[in-house]
């Protein structure tokens, strides 16, 4: 069973996503050294395939002593179908029913804010995927919540003038620095105490589990598994953040929020996904999110190999 003491973190963040991994897995996964450890970002289990450890620059694989191998040699452990499905099952609590609705959107947050993706047998329902069966690969990514890298966001943008972008790949922190700032902010640490509401949509970034946050957003309002445009008009109609901080903006959709948001008066500090600056420009959504006004920031993140790093932080020139 997982840890159930909800004032102390006995585990890494490592050894807490690990725990959904079944016994013969997770007993040899969390044998490597905190070194190891502490620089793996997901834990990826294909059936019939070797086990997988990523870090951000290069994938490693696994003997069935837990010796890292930097190649998937003959000695690398082989995920087995059953790994899979005990796994699965341990994942859900042993209750799939209870997390259809996860399941059929891709992923599953678990305790801690770790994001399991999952991968399967699609079962459409009008066009629609309404359940997936017959998994065949998991991909475990390590949550980990990380003081003071987005204090040179506070020095550079505080006081607040407009909304903030955080731009970077996948894996490179995006998530990490708004943890962060939600901390920060709501604290009014090297900066004036903000009301700070946080629309987790997918249970990362508080990493909620029964009701708990388990990473620490200070004096944060969340609101745990609210899709973006009900959050942010959630918040704006009855907790009247002077800051809302929402992860991925990638939709038309979600672009209106933001402004609806903004309209209303409150900050908005969000994520996209580009490589770089120029990258985002190109993006569909970018024009609309610069003529909204609500950006005046956009912080730019380094790449999966140097997670949480800021490579620049620049204005924003609003286009007529």
């Amino acid at each position: 069973m997982m840890p159930e003491n909800r004032n102390s973190t006995p585990f890494s963040p490592f050894d807490s996503a690990a725990e959904v991994l079944c016994d013969e897995l997770r007993d040899i996964v969390t044998a490597l050294s905190d070194s190891k450890k502490n620089t793996v970002q997901e834990i990826r289990l294909r059936s019939g395939k070797p086990l997988t450890l990523t870090d951000g620059t290069s994938s490693l694989f696994i003997d069935s002593k837990g010796r890292i191998l930097y190649s998937a040699g003959e000695n690398a452990l082989t995920v087995t179908q059953k790994h899979i499905f005990d796994t699965f099952k341990r994942l859900c609590g042993y209750s799939v029913y209870s997390f259809q609705n996860q399941i059929k959107n891709g992923f599953i947050t678990i305790r801690g804010g770790h994001r399991v993706g999952l991968c399967g047998t699609a079962v459409l329902t009008d066009g629609t995927i309404s359940a997936v069966n017959d998994i065949s690969s998991l991909n475990i990514r390590i949550s980990r919540q990380i003081s003071g890298v987005s204090a040179g966001i506070i020095q550079k943008c505080c006081p607040l003038k407009g909304g903030i972008l955080i731009i970077g790949s996948p894996s490179s922190g995006k998530t990490t620095i708004l943890r962060d700032l939600a901390y920060r902010l709501s604290l009014g640490i090297d900066c004036k105490m903000m009301r700070t509401s946080v629309i987790d949509e997918r249970g990362e970034l508080s990493g909620t589990y029964s009701g708990f946050a388990y990473n620490n957003l200070g004096l944060s309002d969340i609101l745990n598994g609210y899709p973006k445009g009900e959050g942010i008009i959630h918040a704006i109609r009855s907790l009247s953040p002077q800051v809302i901080i929402c992860d991925e903006i990638g939709t038309v959709n979600d672009c209106i929020s933001a402004e609806q948001g903004f309209n209303a008066g409150a900050f908005i500090i969000a994520t996209v996904h580009a490589a770089d600056y120029d990258g985002f420009l190109l993006r569909p959504i970018a024009k609309r999110l610069i003529s909204s006004g609500a950006f005046s920031n956009a912080v730019v993140l380094e790449s999966s190999d140097r997670p949480g790093i800021i490579r620049e932080i620049r204005c924003i020139e609003r286009s007529e």
